[in-house]
C-alpha cells in the first residue's frame, strides 16, 4: 500500500496551498539523506518545531554526486523510510539537482539547513542559491543545532565499496590536501582559451536482443531493438573540455561534401565553436557497435571511414589552418585515432606553434601498432593507456615506471600520465617524480570514451598548474565517472565532479582525523 505521505512535487502544490490558506507554517527541508541517523531526526524534529507543517524533498538518485556507489539506497526507499518518521508530513523526491526550484514551486515559509551550512560558503553553491530562493518568496533560511553526523562518513565507514588500499589511499590524501586546494586549478582553467584537434567519430550503439542460434547456420540470431547515435572521438573530447573552460574550439575533419555537419553541430556543446575541413572521397567516420541490450555486451562492431593519407593539397590547407590558428590558444590538445587526418606536416605544425601541447595517439583496431606517440617530436603533456605506451617501449619485459619514463625521454616530455585501468594511474613528471593513484570505479558500464575523459580533463588542470599529486587523483574520479556512461551518450560535468572530488576528500579526512565526530551531510 502507498504511503500515504509520500507524493509528487505537482501533488503537493495543492495540498501546501490549502495548509496556507488555514493559516499554517510550512518548512521546508532538503537533501540527500542516503543513510538516516540520529543527527537527521533531530534535526527534522527542530525543523518542525518552526512552523506547522514539515515537508522533506530528496535529491534524485541521478544527481547526487558523492563518489562511487552512491547513493546506497534510491530515492524511492530514501522516501519511504523519511515517510516513517512521526515528525514529516510530507515527503516527495525532487525533479532538480538543487532545492532551488524546488522552493519557487513549494514557497514554504521556512528552508531549515544544518548548522554545517551556516557560513554557506560549500563548495558549489547549492545552500546560497537556496538562500537567495527563499528569501526571494519573502521566507527564511534557518539552521538547526544539535548532534551531528555524516551520512557519507558513516557509509564510507561500513558499507564502503572500496577495498582497503584505496580507502587508505583517499585517507591520506585528504589529511594533506583539502578539497580547495584540488579544485583550485580546474577553477582557473575557466577562462583558458582551448582548442581541441583530432577526427570526428560518430558512434552508433544499435541494440539487439539475442533469440537463439539461426536454424541453418551457426550463427546468433538477434532482434533489432533500436539506436542511439553519440558525438564521439574528438567531439566528445570537446564537450568534456567545455564543461570546464568557458572558451573551446575544435578542429576536425569530415567526410566529402561536408558528410553529418548538422549532427556534428548538433550534438556540441554551446560554447564549442567548429572549424572543418573536408575529405574528399570519404565518409566522415561511423563505428557502429551492436549491443546486446539486456547485458549491454557489445558483439561486434562495423567501421565506416576511408584511412587513406590525405592528398597533398588537402594536407597543405589543413596545415596553413592550423598554423593561422594554433599560436592563439592558451592550450591544445590533440586526440590522435590515427586515422590519416594528422598528417606529419600537420604534427609539426602543431608541435612548433602550440603554447601548451597535449597528446593522446590512441591504439585502436583501425591502427594498432601504426598509430604511435613517438611520431609528435615534442609535448607538454602526455596521457595514454598502458598498452599504448607498451607498444611504444617494443619490449614486454619493462616495468610500468620504466615505460613512462622511456616515453617521456623520446619525446623530451616534461609530464606523461598512464592510466593502467583496475590498477589506477602514474603520473611521471621530469627530471624523475612519479605519483600514483588507484582506481576509484566500482562500476563499469562501458570504457569507451573513458580516456578521452581524462586527457581532456587532466590537460586542463595540468595547463593550469596542478600540482603533480592532484593529476592522477584527479584522472582516476573522471575516469571512475566516464566508465559509467554508455559510450559518449553525455560528458563528464564540472559541477558534478567538484562535488564527487569534494565528498570524496571531506569524508576520508573526517575518518582519519576523528572517526567518531562527524558533520551532518544531507
Amino acid at each position: 500500500m502507498p504511503n500515504p505521505k509520500i507524493h509528487t512535487l505537482d501533488e503537493l502544490v495543492p495540498i501546501l496551498d490549502r495548509h496556507r490558506a488555514d493559516g499554517r507554517r510550512i518548512v521546508h527541508c532538503h537533501g540527500v539523506f542516503d543513510l538516516l541517523h540520529i543527527g537527521h531526526v533531530r534535526h527534522f524534529e527542530q525543523a518542525k518545531k518552526l512552523g506547522d507543517v514539515l515537508v522533506v524533498t530528496l535529491t534524485p538518485d541521478r544527481f547526487v554526486n558523492k563518489g562511487a556507489g552512491r547513493p546506497a539506497f534510491t530515492d524511492s526507499l530514501r522516501a519511504e523510510f523519511l515517510a516513517n518518521l512521526t515528525s514529516i508530513d510530507y515527503v516527495a523526491v525532487n525533479h532538480w539537482p538543487t532545492a532551488v526550484d524546488t522552493i519557487h514551486l513549494l514557497r514554504p515559509h521556512v528552508f531549515a539547513k544544518g548548522s554545517e551550512f551556516q557560513n554557506l560558503q560549500d563548495t558549489i553553491g547549492h545552500v546560497s542559491k537556496e538562500g537567495e530562493a527563499i528569501r526571494a518568496i519573502g521566507g527564511e533560511i534557518v539552521f538547526t543545532e544539535d548532534i551531528v553526523y555524516s551520512s557519507s562518513a558513516l557509509i564510507n565507514q561500513y558499507m564502503s565499496q572500496y577495498p582497503d588500499h584505496v580507502r587508505e589511499f583517499l585517507s591520506d590524501f585528504a589529511a594533506r590536501y583539502p578539497a580547495e586546494d584540488v579544485l583550485a586549478p580546474l577553477r582557473a582553467a575557466e577562462g583558458l582559451k582551448v582548442l581541441v584537434v583530432g577526427e570526428t567519430i560518430i558512434d552508433e550503439y544499435s541494440y539487439c536482443e539475442a533469440i537463439g542460434k539461426s536454424g541453418k547456420e551457426p550463427v546468433l540470431a538477434t532482434r533489432y531493438l533500436g539506436t542511439d547515435r553519440f558525438g564521439g572521438g574528438v567531439l566528445a573530447c570537446a564537450n568534456h573540455a567545455a564543461n570546464f573552460a568557458e572558451r573551446v574550439d575544435v578542429f576536425t575533419m569530415l567526410g566529402e561534401g561536408m558528410d553529418q555537419e548538422d549532427f556534428v553541430r548538433g550534438v556540441l556543446k554551446p560554447n564549442v565553436t567548429p572549424y572543418f575541413v573536408e575529405k574528399r572521397n570519404s565518409p566522415t567516420i561511423v563505428k557502429k557497435r551492436f549491443v546486446e541490450k539486456y547485458l549491454s555486451q557489445k558483439m561486434f562492431e562495423v567501421y565506416r571511414m576511408n584511412d587513406e593519407a590525405l592528398d597533398p593539397g588537402a594536407d597543405a590547407d589543413l596545415c596553413d589552418r592550423l598554423r593561422a590558428i594554433v599560436p592563439d590558444y592558451d592550450v591544445v590538445i590533440v586526440a590522435d585515432y590515427g586515422h590519416a587526418m594528422l598528417t606529419p606536416d600537420a604534427i609539426d605544425v602543431l608541435s612548433r606553434h602550440s603554447r601548451f601541447l597535449a597528446v593522446n595517439t590512441q591504439s585502436n583496431a583501425g591502427n594498432h601498432g601504426f598509430n604511435m606517440i613517438s611520431k609528435y617530436p615534442r609535448a607538454d603533456y602526455v596521457c595514454l593507456a598502458q598498452r599504448e605506451v607498451a607498444l611504444e617501449t617494443r619490449s614486454q619485459r619493462l616495468t610500468p615506471d620504466e615505460m613512462v619514463r622511456h616515453v617521456a625521454h623520446r619525446l623530451h616530455c616534461p609530464r606523461v600520465m598512464m592510466t593502467r585501468g583496475s590498477a589506477g594511474t602514474m603520473f611521471f613528471t621530469a627530471p624523475a617524480e612519479t605519483h600514483r593513484a588507484p582506481a576509484f570505479a566500482t562500476k563499469v558500464v562501458d570504457r569507451v570514451g573513458a580516456g578521452d575523459a581524462v586527457l581532456c580533463v587532466t590537460s586542463l588542470a595540468v595547463a593550469a598548474g596542478a600540482k603533480p599529486e592532484f593529476v592522477p587523483f584527479i584522472g582516476n574520479v573522471v575516469g571512475a565517472e566516464a566508465v559509467t556512461i554508455l559510450g559518449n551518450q553525455r560528458s563528464i560535468e564540472r559541477i558534478p565532479l567538484y562535488r564527487h572530488i569534494e565528498c570524496l576528500l571531506k569524508v576520508h579526512r573526517s575518518e582519519k582525523a576523528a572517526p567518531t565526530t562527524y558533520k551532518m551531510a544531507g
